[in-house]
């Protein structure tokens, strides 16, 4: 019997896997140990079903060392916000510039330089004020889309709301059986703004149809195409270029 223990594994820690940091995480719905990345933290997150199967996922990562290093290598480097910086807003080519008031502030035309985005501010302030721009136009467009396909399914308008989640593009809760007044609740990243209105409008089409059907089997991916068409394209474009989102403003 050895004098010493092997450390114990707690849910939270962060490791080093061959110089690549690992979070330890415990889902009790998981199946089986499981690897992904974390974009924003810019680290993997290795999932266990239990506390007690850390051990597994530890050997689990020791044994995807290269592809874990492969994975956050290929992360996208943080891009500035600052005045002069252009960027793609629901698949529009904007630039950033300074604002002289906070009246000014916004999305705008500009007879020079096209569309522009408007943020008052200098230094850190101005990029903040920039993310706030743009994520209220992200509730705009996701909410009167959402509306849009709630109404085509012959349902009420749930709640909407924005976030920044780290591995999901939207989340739905369906109305509560025998609660007239839930109409459900649907929270979309921020992010999609930074994508194709194609792509955000299908995630909203994804979501109004987890009204219906709370699962991703047959019937949920019939109600898609009925109100949407075909999702290839959008989640192609989500599967290649989703981890670039998650490199601005952070």
């Amino acid at each position: 019997m050895g004098l010493f223990r092997a450390p114990s594994l707690t849910p939270g820690d962060l490791i080093e896997v061959a110089g690549s940091p690992v979070r330890l995480k415990v889902n009790a719905r998981a199946r089986r140990v499981s690897l992904r990345v974390d974009p924003r933290k810019r680290e993997v997150v290795a999932t266990a079903p239990s506390q007690r199967r850390l051990g597994e996922a530890v050997a689990f990562a020791g044994q995807r060392a290269d592809w874990i290093a492969q994975q956050l290598r290929a992360l996208p480097q943080a891009e500035p916000v600052s005045p002069g910086d252009v960027l793609e807003v629901l698949g529009e080519t904007h630039r950033l510039v300074a604002a002289r008031t906070r009246l000014e502030a916004g999305f705008r035309e500009d007879a020079q330089l096209g569309p522009v985005l408007a943020a008052f501010g200098s230094g850190d302030a101005f990029g903040r004020a920039a993310l706030r721009l743009l994520k209220r136009q992200a509730l705009e467009v996701l909410s009167e889309r959402t509306a849009h396909y709630a109404a085509t399914l012959g349902r009420p308008t749930p709640q909407v709301s924005i976030g920044d989640a780290k591995a999901r593009w939207g989340s739905c809760r369906p109305p509560r059986t025998g609660l007239k007044a839930d109409t459900g609740a649907i929270r979309y990243n921020w992010r999609l703004v930074l994508a194709p209105y194609a792509v955000a409008d299908y995630v909203a089409a994804h979501e109004c149809a987890h009204l219906i059907e709370a699962n991703h089997g047959p019937k949920f991916w019939a109600v898609v195409e009925a109100i949407y068409g075909s999702q290839k394209g959008p989640r192609d474009w989500l599967k290649r270029h989703g981890n670039r989102l998650h490199g601005f403003g952070r």
